[in-house]
This record gives structure tokens, C-alpha cells and sequence, in this order.
């Protein structure tokens, strides 16, 4: 998931904005910081991002956003350190002998922001919204574990109340799925599954931009929002596990260029930055306060399929395989990445938990250093069976990114390797990140810079999103048989077909190459190091309810 999100803002800004001060030579944390007051009654300044696309959980498909969701909002599950699911708003959950339903029961405490109990019918209603296809939810298709869900987003069965939800009581939900899903309590924990309250959604489309209306059930919940500055979350009151939560605020800074970022972290005025420009990584490389951690995700590009040249997988494979991905990791992102030899990461387990899916999957080209050349050879002579040797006759297209580290890097070395290798002309073209977002998923563009961050420990989070007419593809590509075989894994219960299908799907998308994989994903930021008990996840999230800056 998986979108860090910068657009050009002035250091000077800083300046500007009511929460921070413009003090030089501060230490991040020191004299003259905003992390006020004891452990409990803390005041911690962060920044995951800019200001969010969307904080719906329906509708947000960012990690920053998904961040701010771990924080305002919860599931029947949710999950630990560890990244395994445990109870949350659900304080038992039943299991039947089929494996196709769940009964769960609602703790007796769970509550909104607003004092109201958490109802079985919230979820019913918030369920009913997703599949809903007038909600236009990216994420419709993780719904689809959950019986007639498919059917309902596709718009062959209209009537919600099909779904396989319903509330037998208030505090009881009965759960009907179409087949096994054994990974089914790791999708409860994310945000598309959690509950919003109707009253407060329902003919307001601006609900969540208001700290009145947007309502949750986790264990922050917003108080401000300065547009383009910060979103202030405080302690809720009402949530179960209180006396747990350490920081009395957390303020999520809005800073969208990489120096103004830095400059905030240097100045003490955040203490986390989530970003930092691509020339200061070798400064910072081997300070305390530089993170590295290696998510469940991959760096790639994708291709408009339904748009010539780019409806000729020869063409696109040339692309791809012109890439020095070792370049890319070793010259510009210089934090540790491994270079894609396929689509699913190299972190994500087979069915065999002691081996990886790529180790099982092999590699689909070589990244040896030594093999470039005869990459570089086999995209020649596709482009020429396409019908442009040596790329004469190619047009000029377009490479959309948005400005931010390392996305212009890689976009001016992508430019460079094709017009050196294959002799084609490509053009840069930077979107501030929420026109970007909405240009690449309407598919009003050629090539486009993309990142997937998985959303649970399964290859099929980063396979089903491909499949035709998925909210999350848009590379607008279409394959029937790679549709038959993620279809026949997300219904079967047996683990060793489910992956088998699997890497047969993943064969075809590699073949057909509507995505060109680039590296899987390290995730890099600056902590402060007195920030204790902050962790973040593999899935991209970052937590900071438990978290507080020790002397």
C-alpha cells in the first residue's frame, strides 16, 4: 500500500505553522521541543506524510492514512507487535466445524468516541458500505472472502442485505464466508473492515474533515485538523484499553517536501519524519536516529495496457527488462533494497512457512550485475519484433511520479536507461500526490511509478489486486486465465493448491508484464532516539499509542 506522500512545500513554512517553532541549532527532543509533559500526558509531534487523500476507512488506500486508522478507528481483531492477529472489538470469536462461519461476539465495553456502544449492526452497516458499488471503495475486493461480497461490488446481486453479515443481537455478529479463508482473522484487523457509524456517514460526504462527526472506536480520536498542517489526535476516553494508551496528543505534522521534513526533525519539532531527501541518506546513514525495516512490499512501474504502444506486452517486457535494477538500488534508494527478480517480495512466506515465495518462485529475469547486458540484449530484440529496432518509430511518451524521495531519482534514471538502451524518448511528468493518485487510477497516463505494501503475509495480497476490473488495478489489464486461477486460490482451503495457484498466476502476470517490479521495499525514517515504545509493521503502518520520549 503504499504511498509516501510529498509534494513541494518551502523549509521556510516551518515558520508559519502555529505548532512548531523556527528556532535553529535544536536537538530533535531537546530545548525548545513540543514533546511536552510526563510519559502519560505526552504531546508527540510526527510526520508519516502530507495531508491524507482520505481517513475513510473505506476509501483510504495509503499507509499514511492507514496509519492515522490504526490510531481512530478498530477491527473485531487487530494486530501485535508480532503481526498476529488478536481480539479487539471482539471479545470472543467462534470458529464453525465447516470453517464457513464465524460467530463473534462484541465486548461488553466497546465503545465510540462519542460515549455510544460499538453495535453488531455498525459492522453490518459498514460491511454493506464497502461492497456497495456507489461507494466506489479500491478496496471492494477484500471483502471478497465474505459471502455474495463479489457478486454485490459486481453488481449482479443489488440487495446489500445478501452479504454474509448480519447481527443477531447487539453485540452478536454472525459472519458467512464463500470458502476457507485461513488467513480470514488477519483481514478483520484492516482498516477496510472496521466499523463507521451511520448516523454520522450517511449524507455527509464530508464527515470525516470534521472532529464532530468523524466518530470512531479505536483509542485515539481527532480533535483538529489544520488542513496542510497537522491532524491532532487525543486519548478517547471511552476506548476499552485506556490505561494503556501513553501519550495524552498526537499531533501528525503535515509536511510534504523532504527538506522541510528534515529541517523539522533537525529543529525538534517532530520526532519521528517518515521521509528525508534522497542526498542527506549517506549523512544520516550511520546515526542512531536512521531506520531501516524491511516491509512486505514492492517499488515498480506500471504500464496503461489499453494504450498504445503499451497494449503490446513485447513492448513492455523491453521496458522492463532495460532496467538496471542494481543501479537502482546500489546509486539511488542506497538503503538496503533487494532488486526484483518477480512481483511477490522476498519476504512474503509459501505455503511452506520455513521458505519463501520467491525463493519457491525462482526469479522471472536475472539481477546479476553481470547478466544486464543480455537483459538489455532480449529488450532490444523485443522492441524490435514490436515493430521499432533500435526504437525508431517509438513515440514520445510519458513517466508520471510524484515529487518525492525516491520517485524524480528513479524516474531521471528509468528516462536515461531507456533512451541510452533502446534509444526511445520518455518524458518526465510530476503530479502532486492527490491529482497523482486520482490520474493513475482513473488511467490517464502511459507509464506510472507505483508501491505495494502487502496487507497481510500472503502472496494473494499482492496477486488479487491484477485481477480484471480490481479497484487497485490500474494498469487497466485484463487476463482471463490469471482471473480462473486467483479465483480457484482465494476458494480453496487446501494451503498447498492455494499457492501453487498462485505462482501459476503469477507466471502469466510476469509474462504479460502489465507491472515492471523494480525492488522490494525497505522502509526508512528518523526516530528520536528517547522515543520508547513506538514500533511499526511490516505492512507499513507505524504506532505510537504506546510510545512516550524517556530523559
Amino acid at each position: 500500500m503504499r504511498k509516501k506522500l510529498i509534494a513541494l512545500l518551502l523549509a521556510a513554512a516551518l515558520c508559519a505553522l502555529a505548532f512548531a517553532g523556527c528556532a535553529q541549532n535544536k536537538q530533535p527532543g531537546g530545548e525548545g521541543s513540543n514533546q511536552q509533559g510526563s510519559a502519560s500526558g505526552q504531546i508527540l509531534s510526527v510526520n508519516v506524510g502530507p495531508e491524507p487523500n482520505s481517513i475513510d476507512p473505506a476509501l483510504n488506500t495509503a499507509v499514511d492514512g492507514g496509519t492515522m486508522l490504526v490510531h481512530t478507528f478498530e477491527g473485531l481483531t487487530k494486530l501485535d507487535k508480532e503481526g498476529k492477529p488478536q481480539l479487539a472489538q471482539a471479545e470472543k470469536i467462534t470458529l464453525s466445524d465447516d470453517k464457513l462461519s464465524y460467530t463473534v461476539t462484541l465486548r461488553s465495553d466497546a465503545k465510540w468516541s462519542d460515549g455510544q456502544p460499538v453495535k453488531a449492526e455498525d459492522f453490518v452497516y459498514s460491511w454493506q458500505r464497502i461492497v456497495n458499488p456507489d461507494t466506489a471503495a479500491e478496496y471492494a475486493y477484500m471483502m471478497e472472502p465474505v459471502k455474495n461480497a463479489a457478486a454485490i461490488t459486481s453488481g449482479d446481486i443489488t440487495d446489500l442485505t445478501q452479504l454474509g453479515i448480519r447481527a443477531i443481537d447487539e453485540r452478536t455478529l454472525e459472519i458467512t464466508l464463500e470458502s476457507v479463508c485461513t488467513y480470514f482473522e488477519e483481514l478483520l484487523a484492516f482498516p477496510v473492515y472496521y466499523p463507521v457509524r451511520k448516523d454520522m456517514v450517511e449524507g455527509n460526504d464530508n464527515w470525516t474533515r470534521d472532529p464532530s462527526t468523524y466518530v470512531g472506536n479505536g483509542p485515539y480520536k481527532m480533535v483538529e485538523w489544520k488542513h496542510n498542517e497537522a491532524i491532532v489526535m487525543e486519548k478517547n476516553q471511552h476506548y476499552y484499553g485506556l490505561s494503556e494508551l501513553v501519550p495524552q496528543q498526537i499531533r501528525f505534522v503535515l509536511l510534504e517536501d523532504d527538506n522541510a521534513i528534515l529541517t523539522a526533525y533537525e529543529n525538534g519539532d517532530i520526532v519521528l519524519a517518515d521521509s528525508m531527501p534522497n542526498a542527506e541518506i549517506g549523512a544520516w546513514k550511520e546515526k542512531e536516529d536512521f531506520q531501516t525495516t524491511r516491509q512486505l512490499g514492492t517499488y515498480f512501474i506500471i504500464f496503461q495496457t489499453e494504450k498504445e504502444p503499451f497494449n503490446d506486452p513485447r513492448v513492455r517486457k523491453a521496458l522492463s527488462l532495460a532496467i538496471d535494477r542494481n543501479y537502482l538500488v546500489d546509486r539511488i534508494t542506497k538503503v538496503g533494497e533487494n532488486p526484483a527478480d518477480g512481483f511477490v517480495p522476498d519476504t512474503v512466506f509459501d505455503a511452506d512457512t520455513s521458505k519463501k515465495f520467491r525463493e519457491e518462485g525462482g526469479g522471472y529475469w536475472s539481477v546479476k550485475e553481470t547478466d544486464y547486458e543480455s537483459n538489455v540484449a532480449e529488450a532490444k530484440k523485443l522492441l524490435a519484433e514490436a515493430g521499432f529496432p533500435n526504437g525508431e518509430g517509438f513515440p514520445v511518451v510519458e513517466y508520471m511520479y510524484n515529487p518525492a524521495t525516491p520517485h524524480l531519482e528513479v524516474a531521471e534514471s528509468l528516462i536515461d536507461m531507456w533512451k541510452s538502451q533502446l534509444g526511445i524518448t520518455v518524458k518526465a511528468a510530476s503530479q502532486d500526490w492527490n491529482v497523482f493518485i486520482d490520474t493513475r487510477k482513473n488511467g490517464d497516463y502511459q507509464i506510472a511509478r507505483h508501491g505495494w505494501i502487502a496487507d497481510y503475509n500472503d502472496p494473494i495480497s499482492f496477486l488479487d489486486m491484477w485481477m480484471s476490473g480490481s479497484g487497485n488495478n490500474n494498469a487497466m489489464w485484463s487476463n482471463q486465465k490469471y482471473d480462473e486461477l486467483i479465483k480457484k486460490a482465494q476458494q480453496s482451503g487446501d494451503r498447498e493448491e492455494r499457492f501453487r495457484l498462485m505462482h501459476e498466476a503469477e507466471d502469466i502476470l510476469m509474462e504479460e508484464m502489465p507491472v515492471a517490479p523494480l525492488y522490494y521495499v525497505q522502509d526508512l525514517y528518523l526516530k528520536n532516539p528517547k522515543l520508547q515504545g513506538f514500533y511499526d509493521s511490516p505492512l507499513g503502518f507505524k504506532y505510537f499509542m504506546y510510545a512516550s520520549m524517556t530523559d
